[in-house]
């Protein structure tokens, strides 16, 4: 679990019990996170050019009201991602959860082992919650790109425009 230099109150507002970030998610965040590997933009490039392709998962927040997906904005994302709005929240709702569990499923065929990238903006810590939830489910091929689609436009790299994987009414 990332630890902070923080006063005790202020870590708790911080963090859940189980050390999920819960508060302030657009901050400065750690070096690495449990159950995945940190990577920079240079060996997200080497690892797409790899077999098997790794899954891109943009965990972005955005607002669900009265069962839609509310978009002020077009969003971007690197191109071919699964866009996975409200996974990376510190406190997952059931249907957030399942969603997120389904779409997991879904995306690695089942296997656990498939190599995931999971990335938000830079100085986002939903990414780094969902890797962290996705490794206690057993994912084990995780990635972390902390740099998000931040540091992929600042490279100059093409992004694409994102839409939400659709959250089912059943959810």
């Amino acid at each position: 679990m990332f630890c902070l230099s923080l006063p005790l109150h202020a870590a708790q507002a911080l963090f859940s019990d189980d050390g999920y970030r819960i508060a302030r998610y657009r901050s400065p965040t750690p070096q690495q996170v449990d159950g995945g590997l940190t990577i920079d933009t240079a060996d997200l490039q080497q690892l797409l050019a790899q077999v098997p392709t790794p899954v891109l998962l943009n965990v972005q927040a955005l607002d669900w009201r009265a069962g839609i997906f509310i978009e002020r904005e077009p969003r971007q994302q690197l191109p071919g991602s699964l866009w996975l709005p409200n996974v990376g929240k510190g406190e997952l709702e059931p249907r957030w959860e399942r969603y997120f569990r389904t779409e997991l499923e879904r995306a690695t065929g089942g296997a656990t082992d498939t190599p995931l990238v999971i990335y938000c903006r830079a100085d986002c810590w939903m990414s780094w919650n969902a890797v962290r939830r996705a490794a206690t489910w057993g994912y084990s091929s995780l990635y972390w790109y902390p740099e998000g689609s931040d540091g992929w436009r600042e490279a100059g790299l093409p992004l694409e425009t994102a839409e939400p994987v659709p959250l089912p009414e059943t959810q």
